[in-house]
Protein backbone atom coordinates (compact mmCIF):
# COMPACT_ATOMS: atom_id res chain seq x y z
CA UNK A 1 0.00 0.00 0.00
CA UNK A 2 1.24 3.43 -0.91
CA UNK A 3 2.57 5.43 2.02
CA UNK A 4 0.26 8.37 1.39
CA UNK A 5 0.49 12.07 2.03
CA UNK A 6 4.13 12.43 1.10
CA UNK A 7 3.37 16.05 0.34
CA UNK A 8 3.11 16.63 4.10
CA UNK A 9 6.89 16.43 4.30
CA UNK A 10 7.22 19.65 2.35
CA UNK A 11 4.34 21.36 4.08
CA UNK A 12 4.80 24.28 6.41
CA UNK A 13 3.09 22.24 9.10
CA UNK A 14 5.23 20.29 11.51
CA UNK A 15 4.26 16.98 13.07
CA UNK A 16 3.93 18.53 16.50
CA UNK A 17 2.52 21.95 17.34
CA UNK A 18 1.15 22.86 13.91
CA UNK A 19 -0.93 25.98 13.66
CA UNK A 20 -4.05 27.00 11.82
CA UNK A 21 -5.21 30.62 12.02
CA UNK A 22 -8.73 31.99 11.85
CA UNK A 23 -10.59 35.03 13.14
CA UNK A 24 -12.94 35.42 16.06
CA UNK A 25 -16.13 37.45 16.01
CA UNK A 26 -14.20 40.67 16.55
CA UNK A 27 -11.94 40.06 13.58
CA UNK A 28 -8.83 39.37 15.69
CA UNK A 29 -6.50 36.71 14.35
CA UNK A 30 -6.29 33.76 16.71
CA UNK A 31 -4.47 30.46 16.71
CA UNK A 32 -5.18 27.09 18.24
CA UNK A 33 -3.00 28.16 21.18
CA UNK A 34 -5.83 30.48 22.25
CA UNK A 35 -8.17 27.53 22.75
CA UNK A 36 -8.32 25.12 25.64
CA UNK A 37 -11.41 23.01 26.31
CA UNK A 38 -10.71 20.45 29.06
CA UNK A 39 -8.74 17.31 29.77
CA UNK A 40 -11.29 15.03 28.08
CA UNK A 41 -11.68 16.81 24.76
CA UNK A 42 -9.58 15.17 22.05
CA UNK A 43 -9.44 14.57 18.32
CA UNK A 44 -7.85 11.59 16.54
CA UNK A 45 -7.53 10.98 12.81
CA UNK A 46 -6.01 8.40 10.52
CA UNK A 47 -2.72 9.36 8.85
CA UNK A 48 -0.72 12.60 9.24
CA UNK A 49 -3.82 14.76 9.05
CA UNK A 50 -2.69 17.83 10.99
CA UNK A 51 -4.77 20.25 8.96
CA UNK A 52 -7.89 18.18 9.55
CA UNK A 53 -7.37 17.70 13.28
CA UNK A 54 -6.56 21.39 13.71
CA UNK A 55 -9.76 22.37 11.92
CA UNK A 56 -11.65 19.90 14.09
CA UNK A 57 -10.14 21.34 17.28
CA UNK A 58 -10.99 24.89 16.28
CA UNK A 59 -14.59 23.89 15.60
CA UNK A 60 -14.71 21.92 18.86
CA UNK A 61 -13.51 25.00 20.71
CA UNK A 62 -16.09 27.15 18.96
CA UNK A 63 -19.23 24.99 19.38
CA UNK A 64 -18.12 22.42 21.98
CA UNK A 65 -19.84 19.69 19.98
CA UNK A 66 -17.85 16.71 18.73
CA UNK A 67 -20.16 16.21 15.73
CA UNK A 68 -19.34 19.68 14.42
CA UNK A 69 -15.67 18.92 14.96
CA UNK A 70 -15.49 15.68 12.99
CA UNK A 71 -17.46 17.18 10.11
CA UNK A 72 -15.15 20.20 9.99
CA UNK A 73 -12.10 17.95 10.12
CA UNK A 74 -13.26 15.68 7.30
CA UNK A 75 -14.07 18.64 5.09
CA UNK A 76 -10.40 19.68 5.00
CA UNK A 77 -9.00 16.74 2.96
CA UNK A 78 -12.23 16.62 0.95
CA UNK A 79 -11.32 20.05 -0.45
CA UNK A 80 -7.55 19.44 -0.70
CA UNK A 81 -6.45 18.94 -4.30
CA UNK A 82 -3.23 17.34 -3.05
CA UNK A 83 -5.15 14.58 -1.28
CA UNK A 84 -5.79 11.87 -3.86
CA UNK A 85 -7.83 9.66 -1.53
CA UNK A 86 -10.94 11.77 -0.98
CA UNK A 87 -13.02 14.56 -2.51
CA UNK A 88 -11.51 17.07 -4.90
CA UNK A 89 -8.33 15.54 -6.29
CA UNK A 90 -9.41 12.01 -5.40
CA UNK A 91 -8.48 9.39 -7.96
CA UNK A 92 -11.37 8.26 -10.19
CA UNK A 93 -12.63 4.76 -10.90
CA UNK A 94 -11.45 2.88 -13.98
CA UNK A 95 -14.08 4.69 -16.06
CA UNK A 96 -12.76 8.11 -15.05
CA UNK A 97 -15.54 8.98 -12.59
CA UNK A 98 -14.73 10.40 -9.16
CA UNK A 99 -17.24 8.73 -6.84
CA UNK A 100 -17.38 9.53 -3.13
CA UNK A 101 -18.47 7.66 0.01
CA UNK A 102 -18.86 9.07 3.52
CA UNK A 103 -20.63 8.47 6.81
CA UNK A 104 -21.03 10.26 10.12
CA UNK A 105 -22.30 9.16 13.56
CA UNK A 106 -23.22 11.13 16.65
CA UNK A 107 -23.07 10.26 20.33
CA UNK A 108 -26.67 8.99 20.37
CA UNK A 109 -26.14 6.41 17.62
CA UNK A 110 -27.74 8.49 14.89
CA UNK A 111 -26.02 8.08 11.54
CA UNK A 112 -26.02 9.26 7.95
CA UNK A 113 -24.21 7.89 4.93
CA UNK A 114 -23.81 8.54 1.21
CA UNK A 115 -22.36 6.16 -1.36
CA UNK A 116 -21.39 6.57 -5.02
CA UNK A 117 -21.97 10.32 -4.81
CA UNK A 118 -20.58 12.37 -7.71
CA UNK A 119 -19.92 16.07 -8.19
CA UNK A 120 -20.27 17.20 -4.56
CA UNK A 121 -17.17 18.54 -2.83
CA UNK A 122 -18.20 17.61 0.71
CA UNK A 123 -19.90 14.21 0.97
CA UNK A 124 -19.46 14.26 4.76
CA UNK A 125 -21.77 17.26 5.00
CA UNK A 126 -24.33 15.54 2.78
CA UNK A 127 -24.12 12.50 5.06
CA UNK A 128 -24.87 14.71 8.06
CA UNK A 129 -27.92 16.11 6.25
CA UNK A 130 -29.10 12.56 5.57
CA UNK A 131 -28.79 11.85 9.30
CA UNK A 132 -30.55 15.00 10.43
CA UNK A 133 -33.20 15.56 7.75
CA UNK A 134 -34.32 12.14 6.53
CA UNK A 135 -35.70 8.97 8.14
CA UNK A 136 -32.95 7.01 6.38
CA UNK A 137 -29.32 6.15 7.09
CA UNK A 138 -27.88 5.70 3.60
CA UNK A 139 -28.55 7.33 0.22
CA UNK A 140 -26.79 6.21 -2.95
CA UNK A 141 -25.84 7.47 -6.38
CA UNK A 142 -28.36 9.62 -8.18
CA UNK A 143 -30.67 9.66 -5.18
CA UNK A 144 -27.90 10.99 -2.95
CA UNK A 145 -27.07 13.65 -5.54
CA UNK A 146 -30.71 14.69 -5.90
CA UNK A 147 -30.97 15.06 -2.13
CA UNK A 148 -27.72 17.05 -1.94
CA UNK A 149 -28.90 19.49 -4.61
CA UNK A 150 -32.22 19.92 -2.83
CA UNK A 151 -30.27 20.80 0.32
CA UNK A 152 -28.37 23.55 -1.48
CA UNK A 153 -25.12 21.78 -2.37
CA UNK A 154 -23.61 22.69 -5.73
CA UNK A 155 -22.12 20.33 -8.31
CA UNK A 156 -18.44 20.77 -9.16
CA UNK A 157 -15.85 19.04 -11.33
CA UNK A 158 -13.85 17.00 -8.81
CA UNK A 159 -11.35 15.54 -11.29
CA UNK A 160 -8.12 17.47 -10.72
CA UNK A 161 -5.54 17.81 -13.48
CA UNK A 162 -3.15 15.60 -11.52
CA UNK A 163 -5.77 12.89 -11.01
CA UNK A 164 -6.68 12.96 -14.69
CA UNK A 165 -3.07 12.60 -15.82
CA UNK A 166 -2.48 9.77 -13.33
CA UNK A 167 -5.64 7.95 -14.44
CA UNK A 168 -4.72 8.26 -18.12
CA UNK A 169 -1.27 6.83 -17.39
CA UNK A 170 -2.83 4.01 -15.39
CA UNK A 171 -5.04 3.11 -18.34
CA UNK A 172 -1.90 2.55 -20.37
CA UNK A 173 0.40 0.97 -17.79
CA UNK A 174 -1.59 -1.05 -15.29
CA UNK A 175 -3.78 -3.45 -17.22
CA UNK A 176 -6.85 -2.57 -15.15
CA UNK A 177 -5.43 -3.52 -11.78
CA UNK A 178 -6.76 -1.15 -9.08
CA UNK A 179 -4.34 1.14 -7.30
CA UNK A 180 -3.94 2.94 -3.97
CA UNK A 181 -6.74 2.89 -1.41
CA UNK A 182 -7.20 5.16 1.60
CA UNK A 183 -9.55 7.33 3.58
CA UNK A 184 -9.83 9.83 6.41
CA UNK A 185 -11.40 8.59 9.61
CA UNK A 186 -11.73 11.14 12.41
CA UNK A 187 -13.10 10.82 15.96
CA UNK A 188 -13.67 13.48 18.62
CA UNK A 189 -14.92 13.72 22.18
CA UNK A 190 -16.02 17.07 23.57
CA UNK A 191 -16.07 18.62 27.05
CA UNK A 192 -19.48 17.08 27.73
CA UNK A 193 -18.20 13.60 26.93
CA UNK A 194 -20.06 13.41 23.61
CA UNK A 195 -18.21 11.10 21.23
CA UNK A 196 -18.74 11.36 17.44
CA UNK A 197 -17.03 10.17 14.27
CA UNK A 198 -16.78 10.71 10.53
CA UNK A 199 -15.26 8.88 7.59
CA UNK A 200 -14.83 10.03 3.99
CA UNK A 201 -13.13 8.66 0.86
CA UNK A 202 -13.03 8.49 -2.91
CA UNK A 203 -12.31 4.80 -2.53
CA UNK A 204 -9.87 2.45 -4.17
CA UNK A 205 -8.11 4.29 -7.01
CA UNK A 206 -9.19 3.03 -10.45
CA UNK A 207 -11.70 0.64 -8.87
CA UNK A 208 -14.44 -1.04 -10.87
CA UNK A 209 -17.28 1.35 -11.50
CA UNK A 210 -19.85 0.87 -8.74
CA UNK A 211 -17.45 -0.48 -6.12
CA UNK A 212 -18.27 0.57 -2.54
CA UNK A 213 -15.76 0.09 0.24
CA UNK A 214 -15.96 0.10 4.00
CA UNK A 215 -15.92 3.86 4.61
CA UNK A 216 -19.68 4.57 4.39
CA UNK A 217 -20.72 1.32 6.09
CA UNK A 218 -21.48 1.51 9.81
CA UNK A 219 -19.48 -1.01 11.80
CA UNK A 220 -16.93 -1.30 9.01
CA UNK A 221 -15.22 2.02 8.25
CA UNK A 222 -16.72 3.77 11.29
CA UNK A 223 -18.65 2.91 14.42
CA UNK A 224 -19.62 5.01 17.42
CA UNK A 225 -21.29 4.02 20.67
CA UNK A 226 -21.54 7.17 22.73
CA UNK A 227 -21.64 5.22 25.99
CA UNK A 228 -18.43 3.31 25.28
CA UNK A 229 -16.15 4.38 22.45
CA UNK A 230 -15.61 4.80 18.73
CA UNK A 231 -13.32 3.47 16.02
CA UNK A 232 -12.43 4.29 12.42
CA UNK A 233 -10.57 2.24 9.82
CA UNK A 234 -8.40 2.89 6.80
CA UNK A 235 -6.80 0.58 4.28
CA UNK A 236 -8.22 -2.27 2.21
CA UNK A 237 -11.95 -1.84 2.58
CA UNK A 238 -12.83 -5.35 1.49
CA UNK A 239 -11.04 -6.80 4.52
CA UNK A 240 -12.74 -4.33 6.84
CA UNK A 241 -16.17 -5.03 5.35
CA UNK A 242 -15.80 -8.78 5.78
CA UNK A 243 -14.81 -8.44 9.43
CA UNK A 244 -16.67 -5.31 10.66
CA UNK A 245 -13.49 -4.10 12.29
CA UNK A 246 -14.79 -0.92 13.93
CA UNK A 247 -17.84 -2.60 15.46
CA UNK A 248 -15.55 -5.30 16.82
CA UNK A 249 -13.16 -2.68 18.23
CA UNK A 250 -15.97 -0.89 20.06
CA UNK A 251 -17.24 -4.19 21.45
CA UNK A 252 -13.78 -4.89 22.88
CA UNK A 253 -13.91 -1.49 24.59
CA UNK A 254 -17.36 -2.41 25.93
CA UNK A 255 -15.73 -5.43 27.53
CA UNK A 256 -13.36 -3.10 29.39
CA UNK A 257 -10.38 -3.02 27.04
CA UNK A 258 -8.51 0.23 26.49
CA UNK A 259 -8.70 1.77 22.99
CA UNK A 260 -5.16 0.54 22.31
CA UNK A 261 -5.96 -3.00 23.44
CA UNK A 262 -9.23 -2.99 21.49
CA UNK A 263 -7.53 -1.88 18.28
CA UNK A 264 -4.85 -4.55 18.69
CA UNK A 265 -7.41 -7.30 19.28
CA UNK A 266 -9.39 -6.20 16.24
CA UNK A 267 -6.30 -6.51 14.06
CA UNK A 268 -5.46 -9.84 15.67
CA UNK A 269 -8.85 -11.12 14.50
CA UNK A 270 -7.82 -10.31 10.92
CA UNK A 271 -4.65 -12.37 11.29
CA UNK A 272 -6.69 -15.26 12.68
CA UNK A 273 -9.17 -15.24 9.80
CA UNK A 274 -6.99 -14.38 6.78
CA UNK A 275 -4.24 -16.88 5.90
CA UNK A 276 -0.94 -15.34 4.85
CA UNK A 277 -1.89 -11.83 5.94
CA UNK A 278 1.31 -11.35 7.92
CA UNK A 279 3.47 -11.64 4.79
CA UNK A 280 1.10 -9.91 2.34
CA UNK A 281 2.00 -6.22 2.58
CA UNK A 282 -0.55 -5.32 -0.10
CA UNK A 283 -3.28 -5.93 2.48
CA UNK A 284 -3.08 -3.15 5.03
CA UNK A 285 -5.67 -2.10 7.61
CA UNK A 286 -5.18 0.58 10.25
CA UNK A 287 -7.57 1.26 13.14
CA UNK A 288 -7.83 4.30 15.41
CA UNK A 289 -9.95 4.15 18.55
CA UNK A 290 -11.12 6.50 21.29
CA UNK A 291 -13.28 6.06 24.38
CA UNK A 292 -15.58 8.48 26.17
CA UNK A 293 -12.74 9.47 28.54
CA UNK A 294 -10.70 10.79 25.62
CA UNK A 295 -8.23 7.90 25.84
CA UNK A 296 -7.04 6.75 22.43
CA UNK A 297 -5.09 4.05 20.63
CA UNK A 298 -4.26 2.62 17.22
CA UNK A 299 -3.03 -0.58 15.62
CA UNK A 300 -2.31 -1.78 12.09
CA UNK A 301 -1.71 -4.99 10.18
CA UNK A 302 1.63 -3.76 8.79
CA UNK A 303 3.96 -0.84 9.47
CA UNK A 304 3.83 2.61 7.82
CA UNK A 305 0.48 3.53 9.36
CA UNK A 306 0.47 6.84 11.22
CA UNK A 307 -2.24 8.70 13.10
CA UNK A 308 -2.71 12.22 14.42
CA UNK A 309 -3.86 13.36 17.85
CA UNK A 310 -4.94 16.89 18.75
CA UNK A 311 -5.14 17.80 22.43
CA UNK A 312 -5.49 21.42 23.56
CA UNK A 313 -4.82 22.59 20.02
CA UNK A 314 -1.50 20.75 19.69
CA UNK A 315 -0.98 18.13 17.00
CA UNK A 316 1.06 14.98 17.56
CA UNK A 317 1.68 12.42 14.81
CA UNK A 318 2.53 8.89 15.91
CA UNK A 319 3.67 5.70 14.22
CA UNK A 320 1.09 3.07 14.95
CA UNK A 321 2.09 -0.24 16.44
CA UNK A 322 1.39 -3.15 14.13
CA UNK A 323 1.32 -6.89 13.66
CA UNK A 324 0.05 -9.70 15.86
Amino acid sequence: MLNRRKFIASSALTAVGSYLFSKNAGGKEISVDDYKVNDIASVIATWPNEKATTAAWLKLSETNYALDAVEAGARVPEADVLDTSVGYGGYPDRDGRVTLDACIMDEKGNAGSVVFLEGIMHPISVARKVMEKTPHVMLAGGGALKFALAEGFKTENLMSDHAKVTWEKWLTDNNYHPGNHDTIGILAVDAKGRLCGACSTSGWAFKMNGRIGDSPVLGAGLYVDGTVGAAACTGLGELVLKNLCTFLCVEFMRQGKSPQEAAKLSVKRLFEKIPGLESDTSKQVGIVAMNVKGEYGAWAVHDNFKYTINKEGKNMVFDSKFGK
